[in-house]
């Protein structure tokens, strides 16, 4: 036997099965949406991990291909590693739900999410997002919930909540909050340039709907809900800190922390561990804690000297943003590149375009995704913060920074038919002291700029912080945060857009959730510093983009064709169309509804490859002109191709205004005539004449 909890929820049933599969994990249930199916676990070790000083928590999202019918494409039919949708929804999990643990706690936690089946309609990320927090609050792992989760669409000006398939591709919002009981714990979003009165509705209309759902399970909390389970606190002791503050006192750490160059801070706090390691040599519980403890002093300092004092580490104003530089053309050769500098955080980008053959292929479980055009990628290298350890490939935090970025550029890049390139924006961090992924956004922006992308509008992104004090009244919002506010502040508010409105957002928090006046206050804020950045430092290094494509970039001709002659330029088995590709050296891309796409360096290699494909799909009439090749001799006359697969004949009449005794006398193969369609002849074969020829 077991339980099953359901609630009506936008329109379609979420039902929850509990004690019905996995019971062996401390928390389980099996989650339905319509036809979407998504197991949910929650598990945790029975012991804190050894010589850690954080709490281990894992995120996984499976998505099985047989969710949707497909058995996987590659030779061993297995899924292999995670996609980027799975990294980005695992990372959309882990945010709302990691504030809510212990600070002390350090158990292994891993929240597994298995996608089991697809109803396109009903979200399985936004079903695991719901299942992986009510499987933990059920469980006796200690977890401060629950939560709920909200998708928000923009259709005709109405908002719509946990949008279908067919209302996500009109949608000019795609929008994700979770909620606490009291606050708002994080925000995700993608947008058309939504103004910010209209964002901020819609992540309250969300929060509202979240109200509802949590109270949905606190139902099954009181029928289902285990006892929380004790465990090793791994809080650093009172007495250390004390012991501490005798040797470094409050001032000294203030003025260690005080500077705006991240290696000489580091350095300051490095010579103060040294001092403190000497001094509890002998007391060897408090070494394996003391990286903790100076971490957690210079975390009450800072908040101390932001909240109390208003003082920023590197004596800037609290809206204030560190210096800006932005330069273009950096790099010689790449189709458009642009560089951002913001203090000790520089970008940058290189845009790459190329044929829409080149276009990533997507084999996920999103049927409307099946390709993507435009493609960000991000790279964090260990030089960018001063350190050395080898490279592994993108982790999660890089495919999610280059996911954010690609959101927030997506809304002003022109459609296939005005620009039918695939682009590829690539950004990489030569330096890092906090959000390279906004300042990525501006070098993306401008480096689209340089090579002739013709975006709507340029885009900006910049980052809010938050110190909050005992109270939800006792706050302060924080413009452009550097590395030491991220890591010791409550918030990290990052939020891109044009002068039009919003395109992105991504909001994690430490605390336990925001209220309305912080996150109207966040937005306002980056609001006015973006567009200082778009007025003042980007128009300045380039304003507009540049009217065509640079000299080293792929250049492309658009030709409409009747789709019944698609099959007459391909050719039987690619023939006629490999045919032009080796004759003029262009690629070549034609789609179903028989838009041509011919792209090539070389412009009289494209235009040679536009006339053959003109010539191929023309019905040839009487008194058409064509140029053709000699491929054969006969008695009888000449045969000549016109293009790739498309032949006629000139007869020995109609090759010269004089008496022709042999074709050899005055063709060869291989020449190249002008002559005049004639129609066809008794075979049904094109008639050619090149005497009756008017020039």
């Amino acid at each position: 036997m077991y339980k099953k909890f359901e609630m009506e929820l936008a329109g379609r049933t979420l039902r929850v099965d509990v004690d019905r599969v996995a019971k062996q994990a401390n928390g389980a249930v099996l989650m339905h949406y319509g036809d979407t199916t998504v197991l949910c676990t929650a598990t945790a070790s029975e012991k804190p991990r050894d010589g850690i000083d954080f709490f281990p928590l894992s995120v996984e999202y499976n998505e099985r291909q047989y969710a949707v019918g497909k058995i996987p494409g590659g030779f061993n039919k297995r899924e292999g590693k995670a996609s980027e949708n799975a990294v980005l929804t695992c990372r959309v999990i882990d945010r709302p739900m990691r504030p809510l643990f212990p600070k002390d706690y350090r158990n292994d936690v891993t929240l597994e999410n298995l996608v089991m089946s697809v109803d396109q309609d009903c979200s399985p990320e936004l079903t695991a997002m719901l299942g992986a927090a009510i499987a933990t609050t059920i469980s006796d792992i200690p977890f401060d919930g629950p939560i709920s989760t909200t998708q928000v669409g923009l259709v005709d000006g109405a908002f719509v909540f946990n949008p279908t398939a067919a209302q996500k591709e009109v949608s000019d919002l795609a929008l994700t909050v979770a909620s606490t009981k009291e606050k708002v714990i994080m925000i995700e979003a993608g947008a058309n340039e939504v103004p910010e009165e209209k964002m901020i509705e819609a992540i309250f209309a969300a929060h509202e709907l979240n109200q509802k759902v949590i109270a949905f399970i606190d139902t099954i909390v009181a029928e289902c809900g285990k006892q929380k389970h004790a465990y090793t606190s791994c809080a650093v002791p009172e007495e250390l800190f004390e012991a501490i503050k005798e040797l470094v006192p409050p001032a000294q750490m203030e003025e260690a922390v005080f500077t705006d160059d991240k290696q000489t801070r580091e350095e300051n706090i490095r010579q103060i561990t040294e001092k403190l390691e000497e001094a509890f040599a002998e007391k060897e519980e408090w070494l394996e804690v003391l990286g903790e403890a100076v971490y957690q002093y210079q975390k009450k300092t800072v908040r101390k000297m932001i909240l109390k004092d208003h003082k920023r580490p590197d004596g800037r104003a609290i809206d204030q943003i560190r210096p800006l530089a932005a330069e273009v053309d950096l790099i010689p050769r790449v189709h458009g590149s642009a560089m951002f500098t913001r203090g000790q955080t520089q970008i940058c980008t290189v845009t790459t375009l190329a044929p829409l053959s080149d276009a990533q292929r997507i084999d996920g479980l999103d049927e409307a995704e099946t390709s993507k055009r435009y493609m960000h990628h991000y790279n964090f290298p260990s030089y960018s913060v001063g350190e050395t350890k080898p490279s592994r490939g993108p982790g999660r935090r890089e495919i999610g920074h280059g996911a954010l970025a690609e959101r927030a550029l997506l809304p002003v890049l022109p459609d296939e038919a005005e620009f039918p390139y695939a682009i590829r924006t690539v950004s990489e961090t030569f330096e890092s002291n906090g959000s390279t992924s906004q300042a990525s956004v501006c070098a993306s922006s401008m480096s689209l700029m340089t090579a002739g992308v013709p975006i709507k509008a340029a885009v900006a992104g910049i980052s809010a912080g938050l110190v909050t004090g005992e109270t939800d009244d006792e706050y302060l919002v924080l413009t452009d945060i550097q590395g030491l506010e991220d890591f010791f502040g409550d918030m990290d508010f990052k939020v891109a857009g044009t002068h039009k409105g919003i395109t992105a957002i991504q909001m994690d928090i430490k605390i336990h959730g925001l209220t309305r006046p912080i996150i109207e206050e966040a937005i306002a804020a980056t609001k006015k510093a973006r567009t200082y950045i778009l007025d003042e430092i980007m128009s300045k290094a380039i304003s507009e983009p540049r009217p065509e494509v640079g000299s080293y970039a792929p250049k492309i001709i658009q030709m409409q064709i009747d789709p019944q002659k698609i099959g007459d330029v391909v050719g039987q088995r690619g023939k006629t169309i490999n045919a032009i590709i080796d004759e003029t050296g262009v690629k070549i891309d034609i789609t179903d509804d028989g838009a041509v796409s011919i792209c090539g360096t070389e412009k009289e290699g494209m235009d040679k490859a536009a006339k053959l494909i003109t010539t191929i799909v023309t019905e040839f009439e009487a008194g058409q002109v064509f140029e053709g090749k000699v491929v054969s001799i006969k008695e009888f006359g000449a045969f000549l191709e016109f293009a790739p697969g498309k032949e006629g004949m000139v007869h020995i009449s109609k090759i010269s205004k004089e008496r022709v005794n042999k074709v050899e006398d005055v063709l060869s193969i291989g020449d190249v005539v002008k002559v005049v369609c004639l129609g066809k002849d008794k075979m049904g074969r094109f008639s050619f004449s090149m005497r009756d020829v008017v020039e």
